[in-house]
């Protein structure tokens, strides 16, 4: 047992700035670590844990909104989650993710989408899905000097044209399609690239294949990092579970037992008590 006040490793003030330049680096190294944030509390609570990217997803839109799948999110509500994170001033990377519509159908709206989740909420990166028909697109962000992370696999804004929340890459023509959009990413100046939803010896093939580095979410444990979403961590989201996701712990079981005890003291008097009144 340590000595009292002993340090343990680096607080979070002394904690290096993480960039998408330092994810990159990261590439066959120690193994990156992204969680999801949708707001300023729990985006302080990931980054004092010393995650690497804290990523604003779209999920936000079945975990936060209530909706049933992420096509719905706005571009609106992307930026109005990513600055109330930004507002925490993590020293994880702050990545957002494009909401559907907001990329893939001009490069010109790309472009400007992107531009309002850097200077209008404080990203700094963007999280772009697709492959090959979104290269030229990555390709100019780039070049705007914005920083893009990839998303292939399952796409889940592609629900609809996959017929659902379908592991995508379990045949030899589907695994080169995936293998050929996560090249295509790289290809179009990525520094990373999120693998959602496909068999684990694809994912370790193209996380040897590729030189950027790979993040998985259901892709085995062969990619060079993992990302989950914070309400699976911590059972906060009861809808269902997807078979890659591990709780580690329930905070919705205690969240559930705090507000009932409360429920309880007020109908019985034994809250406020004379500590809690003025």
């Amino acid at each position: 047992m340590g000595a009292p006040g002993a340090s343990y490793g680096p607080t979070r003030d002394e904690r290096k700035k993480v960039t998408a330049m330092d994810i990159l680096s990261r590439k066959r190294g120690e193994k990156i670590v992204s969680v999801t944030a949708y707001d300023y509390p729990t985006a302080k609570l990931v980054d004092s844990a010393g995650i690497d990217i804290v990523l604003v997803g779209d999920s936000l839109g079945m975990v936060v909104l209530g909706y049933p799948d992420t096509t719905r999110v706005t571009m609106d509500d992307m930026v109005h989650h990513t600055a109330a994170v930004a507002r925490a001033r993590p020293k994880a990377l702050v990545v957002a993710d494009l909401p559907f519509l907001a990329a893939g159908v001009s490069v010109r709206d790309t472009i400007g989408n992107a531009g309002r989740l850097v200077r209008e909420a404080g990203a700094e990166a963007v999280k772009l899905e697709g492959g090959v028909r979104i290269r030229e697109e990555i390709r100019a962000l780039v070049d705007c000097q914005i920083p893009v992370m990839g998303h292939v696999g399952l796409t889940p804004q592609s629900i609809h044209a996959f017929g659902g929340f379908k592991v995508q890459g379990r045949t030899q023509e589907a695994a080169e399609r995936v293998l050929r959009d996560a090249i295509a990413v790289q290809e179009g100046g990525a520094f990373a690239v999120v693998l959602e939803g496909i068999p684990s010896r694809l994912g370790e093939r193209i996380t040897r294949e590729l030189d950027i580095p790979t993040i998985g979410i259901g892709a085995g444990p062969g990619c060079d990092g993992q990302v989950l979403v914070i309400h699976d961590i911590l059972r906060l989201f009861s809808d269902f579970t997807p078979k890659f996701a591990k709780f580690y712990a329930d905070v919705g079981g205690v969240t559930s037992t705090a507000l009932i005890n409360f429920r309880e003291e007020v109908r019985d008097g034994r809250f406020p008590a004379a500590e809690h009144c003025y």
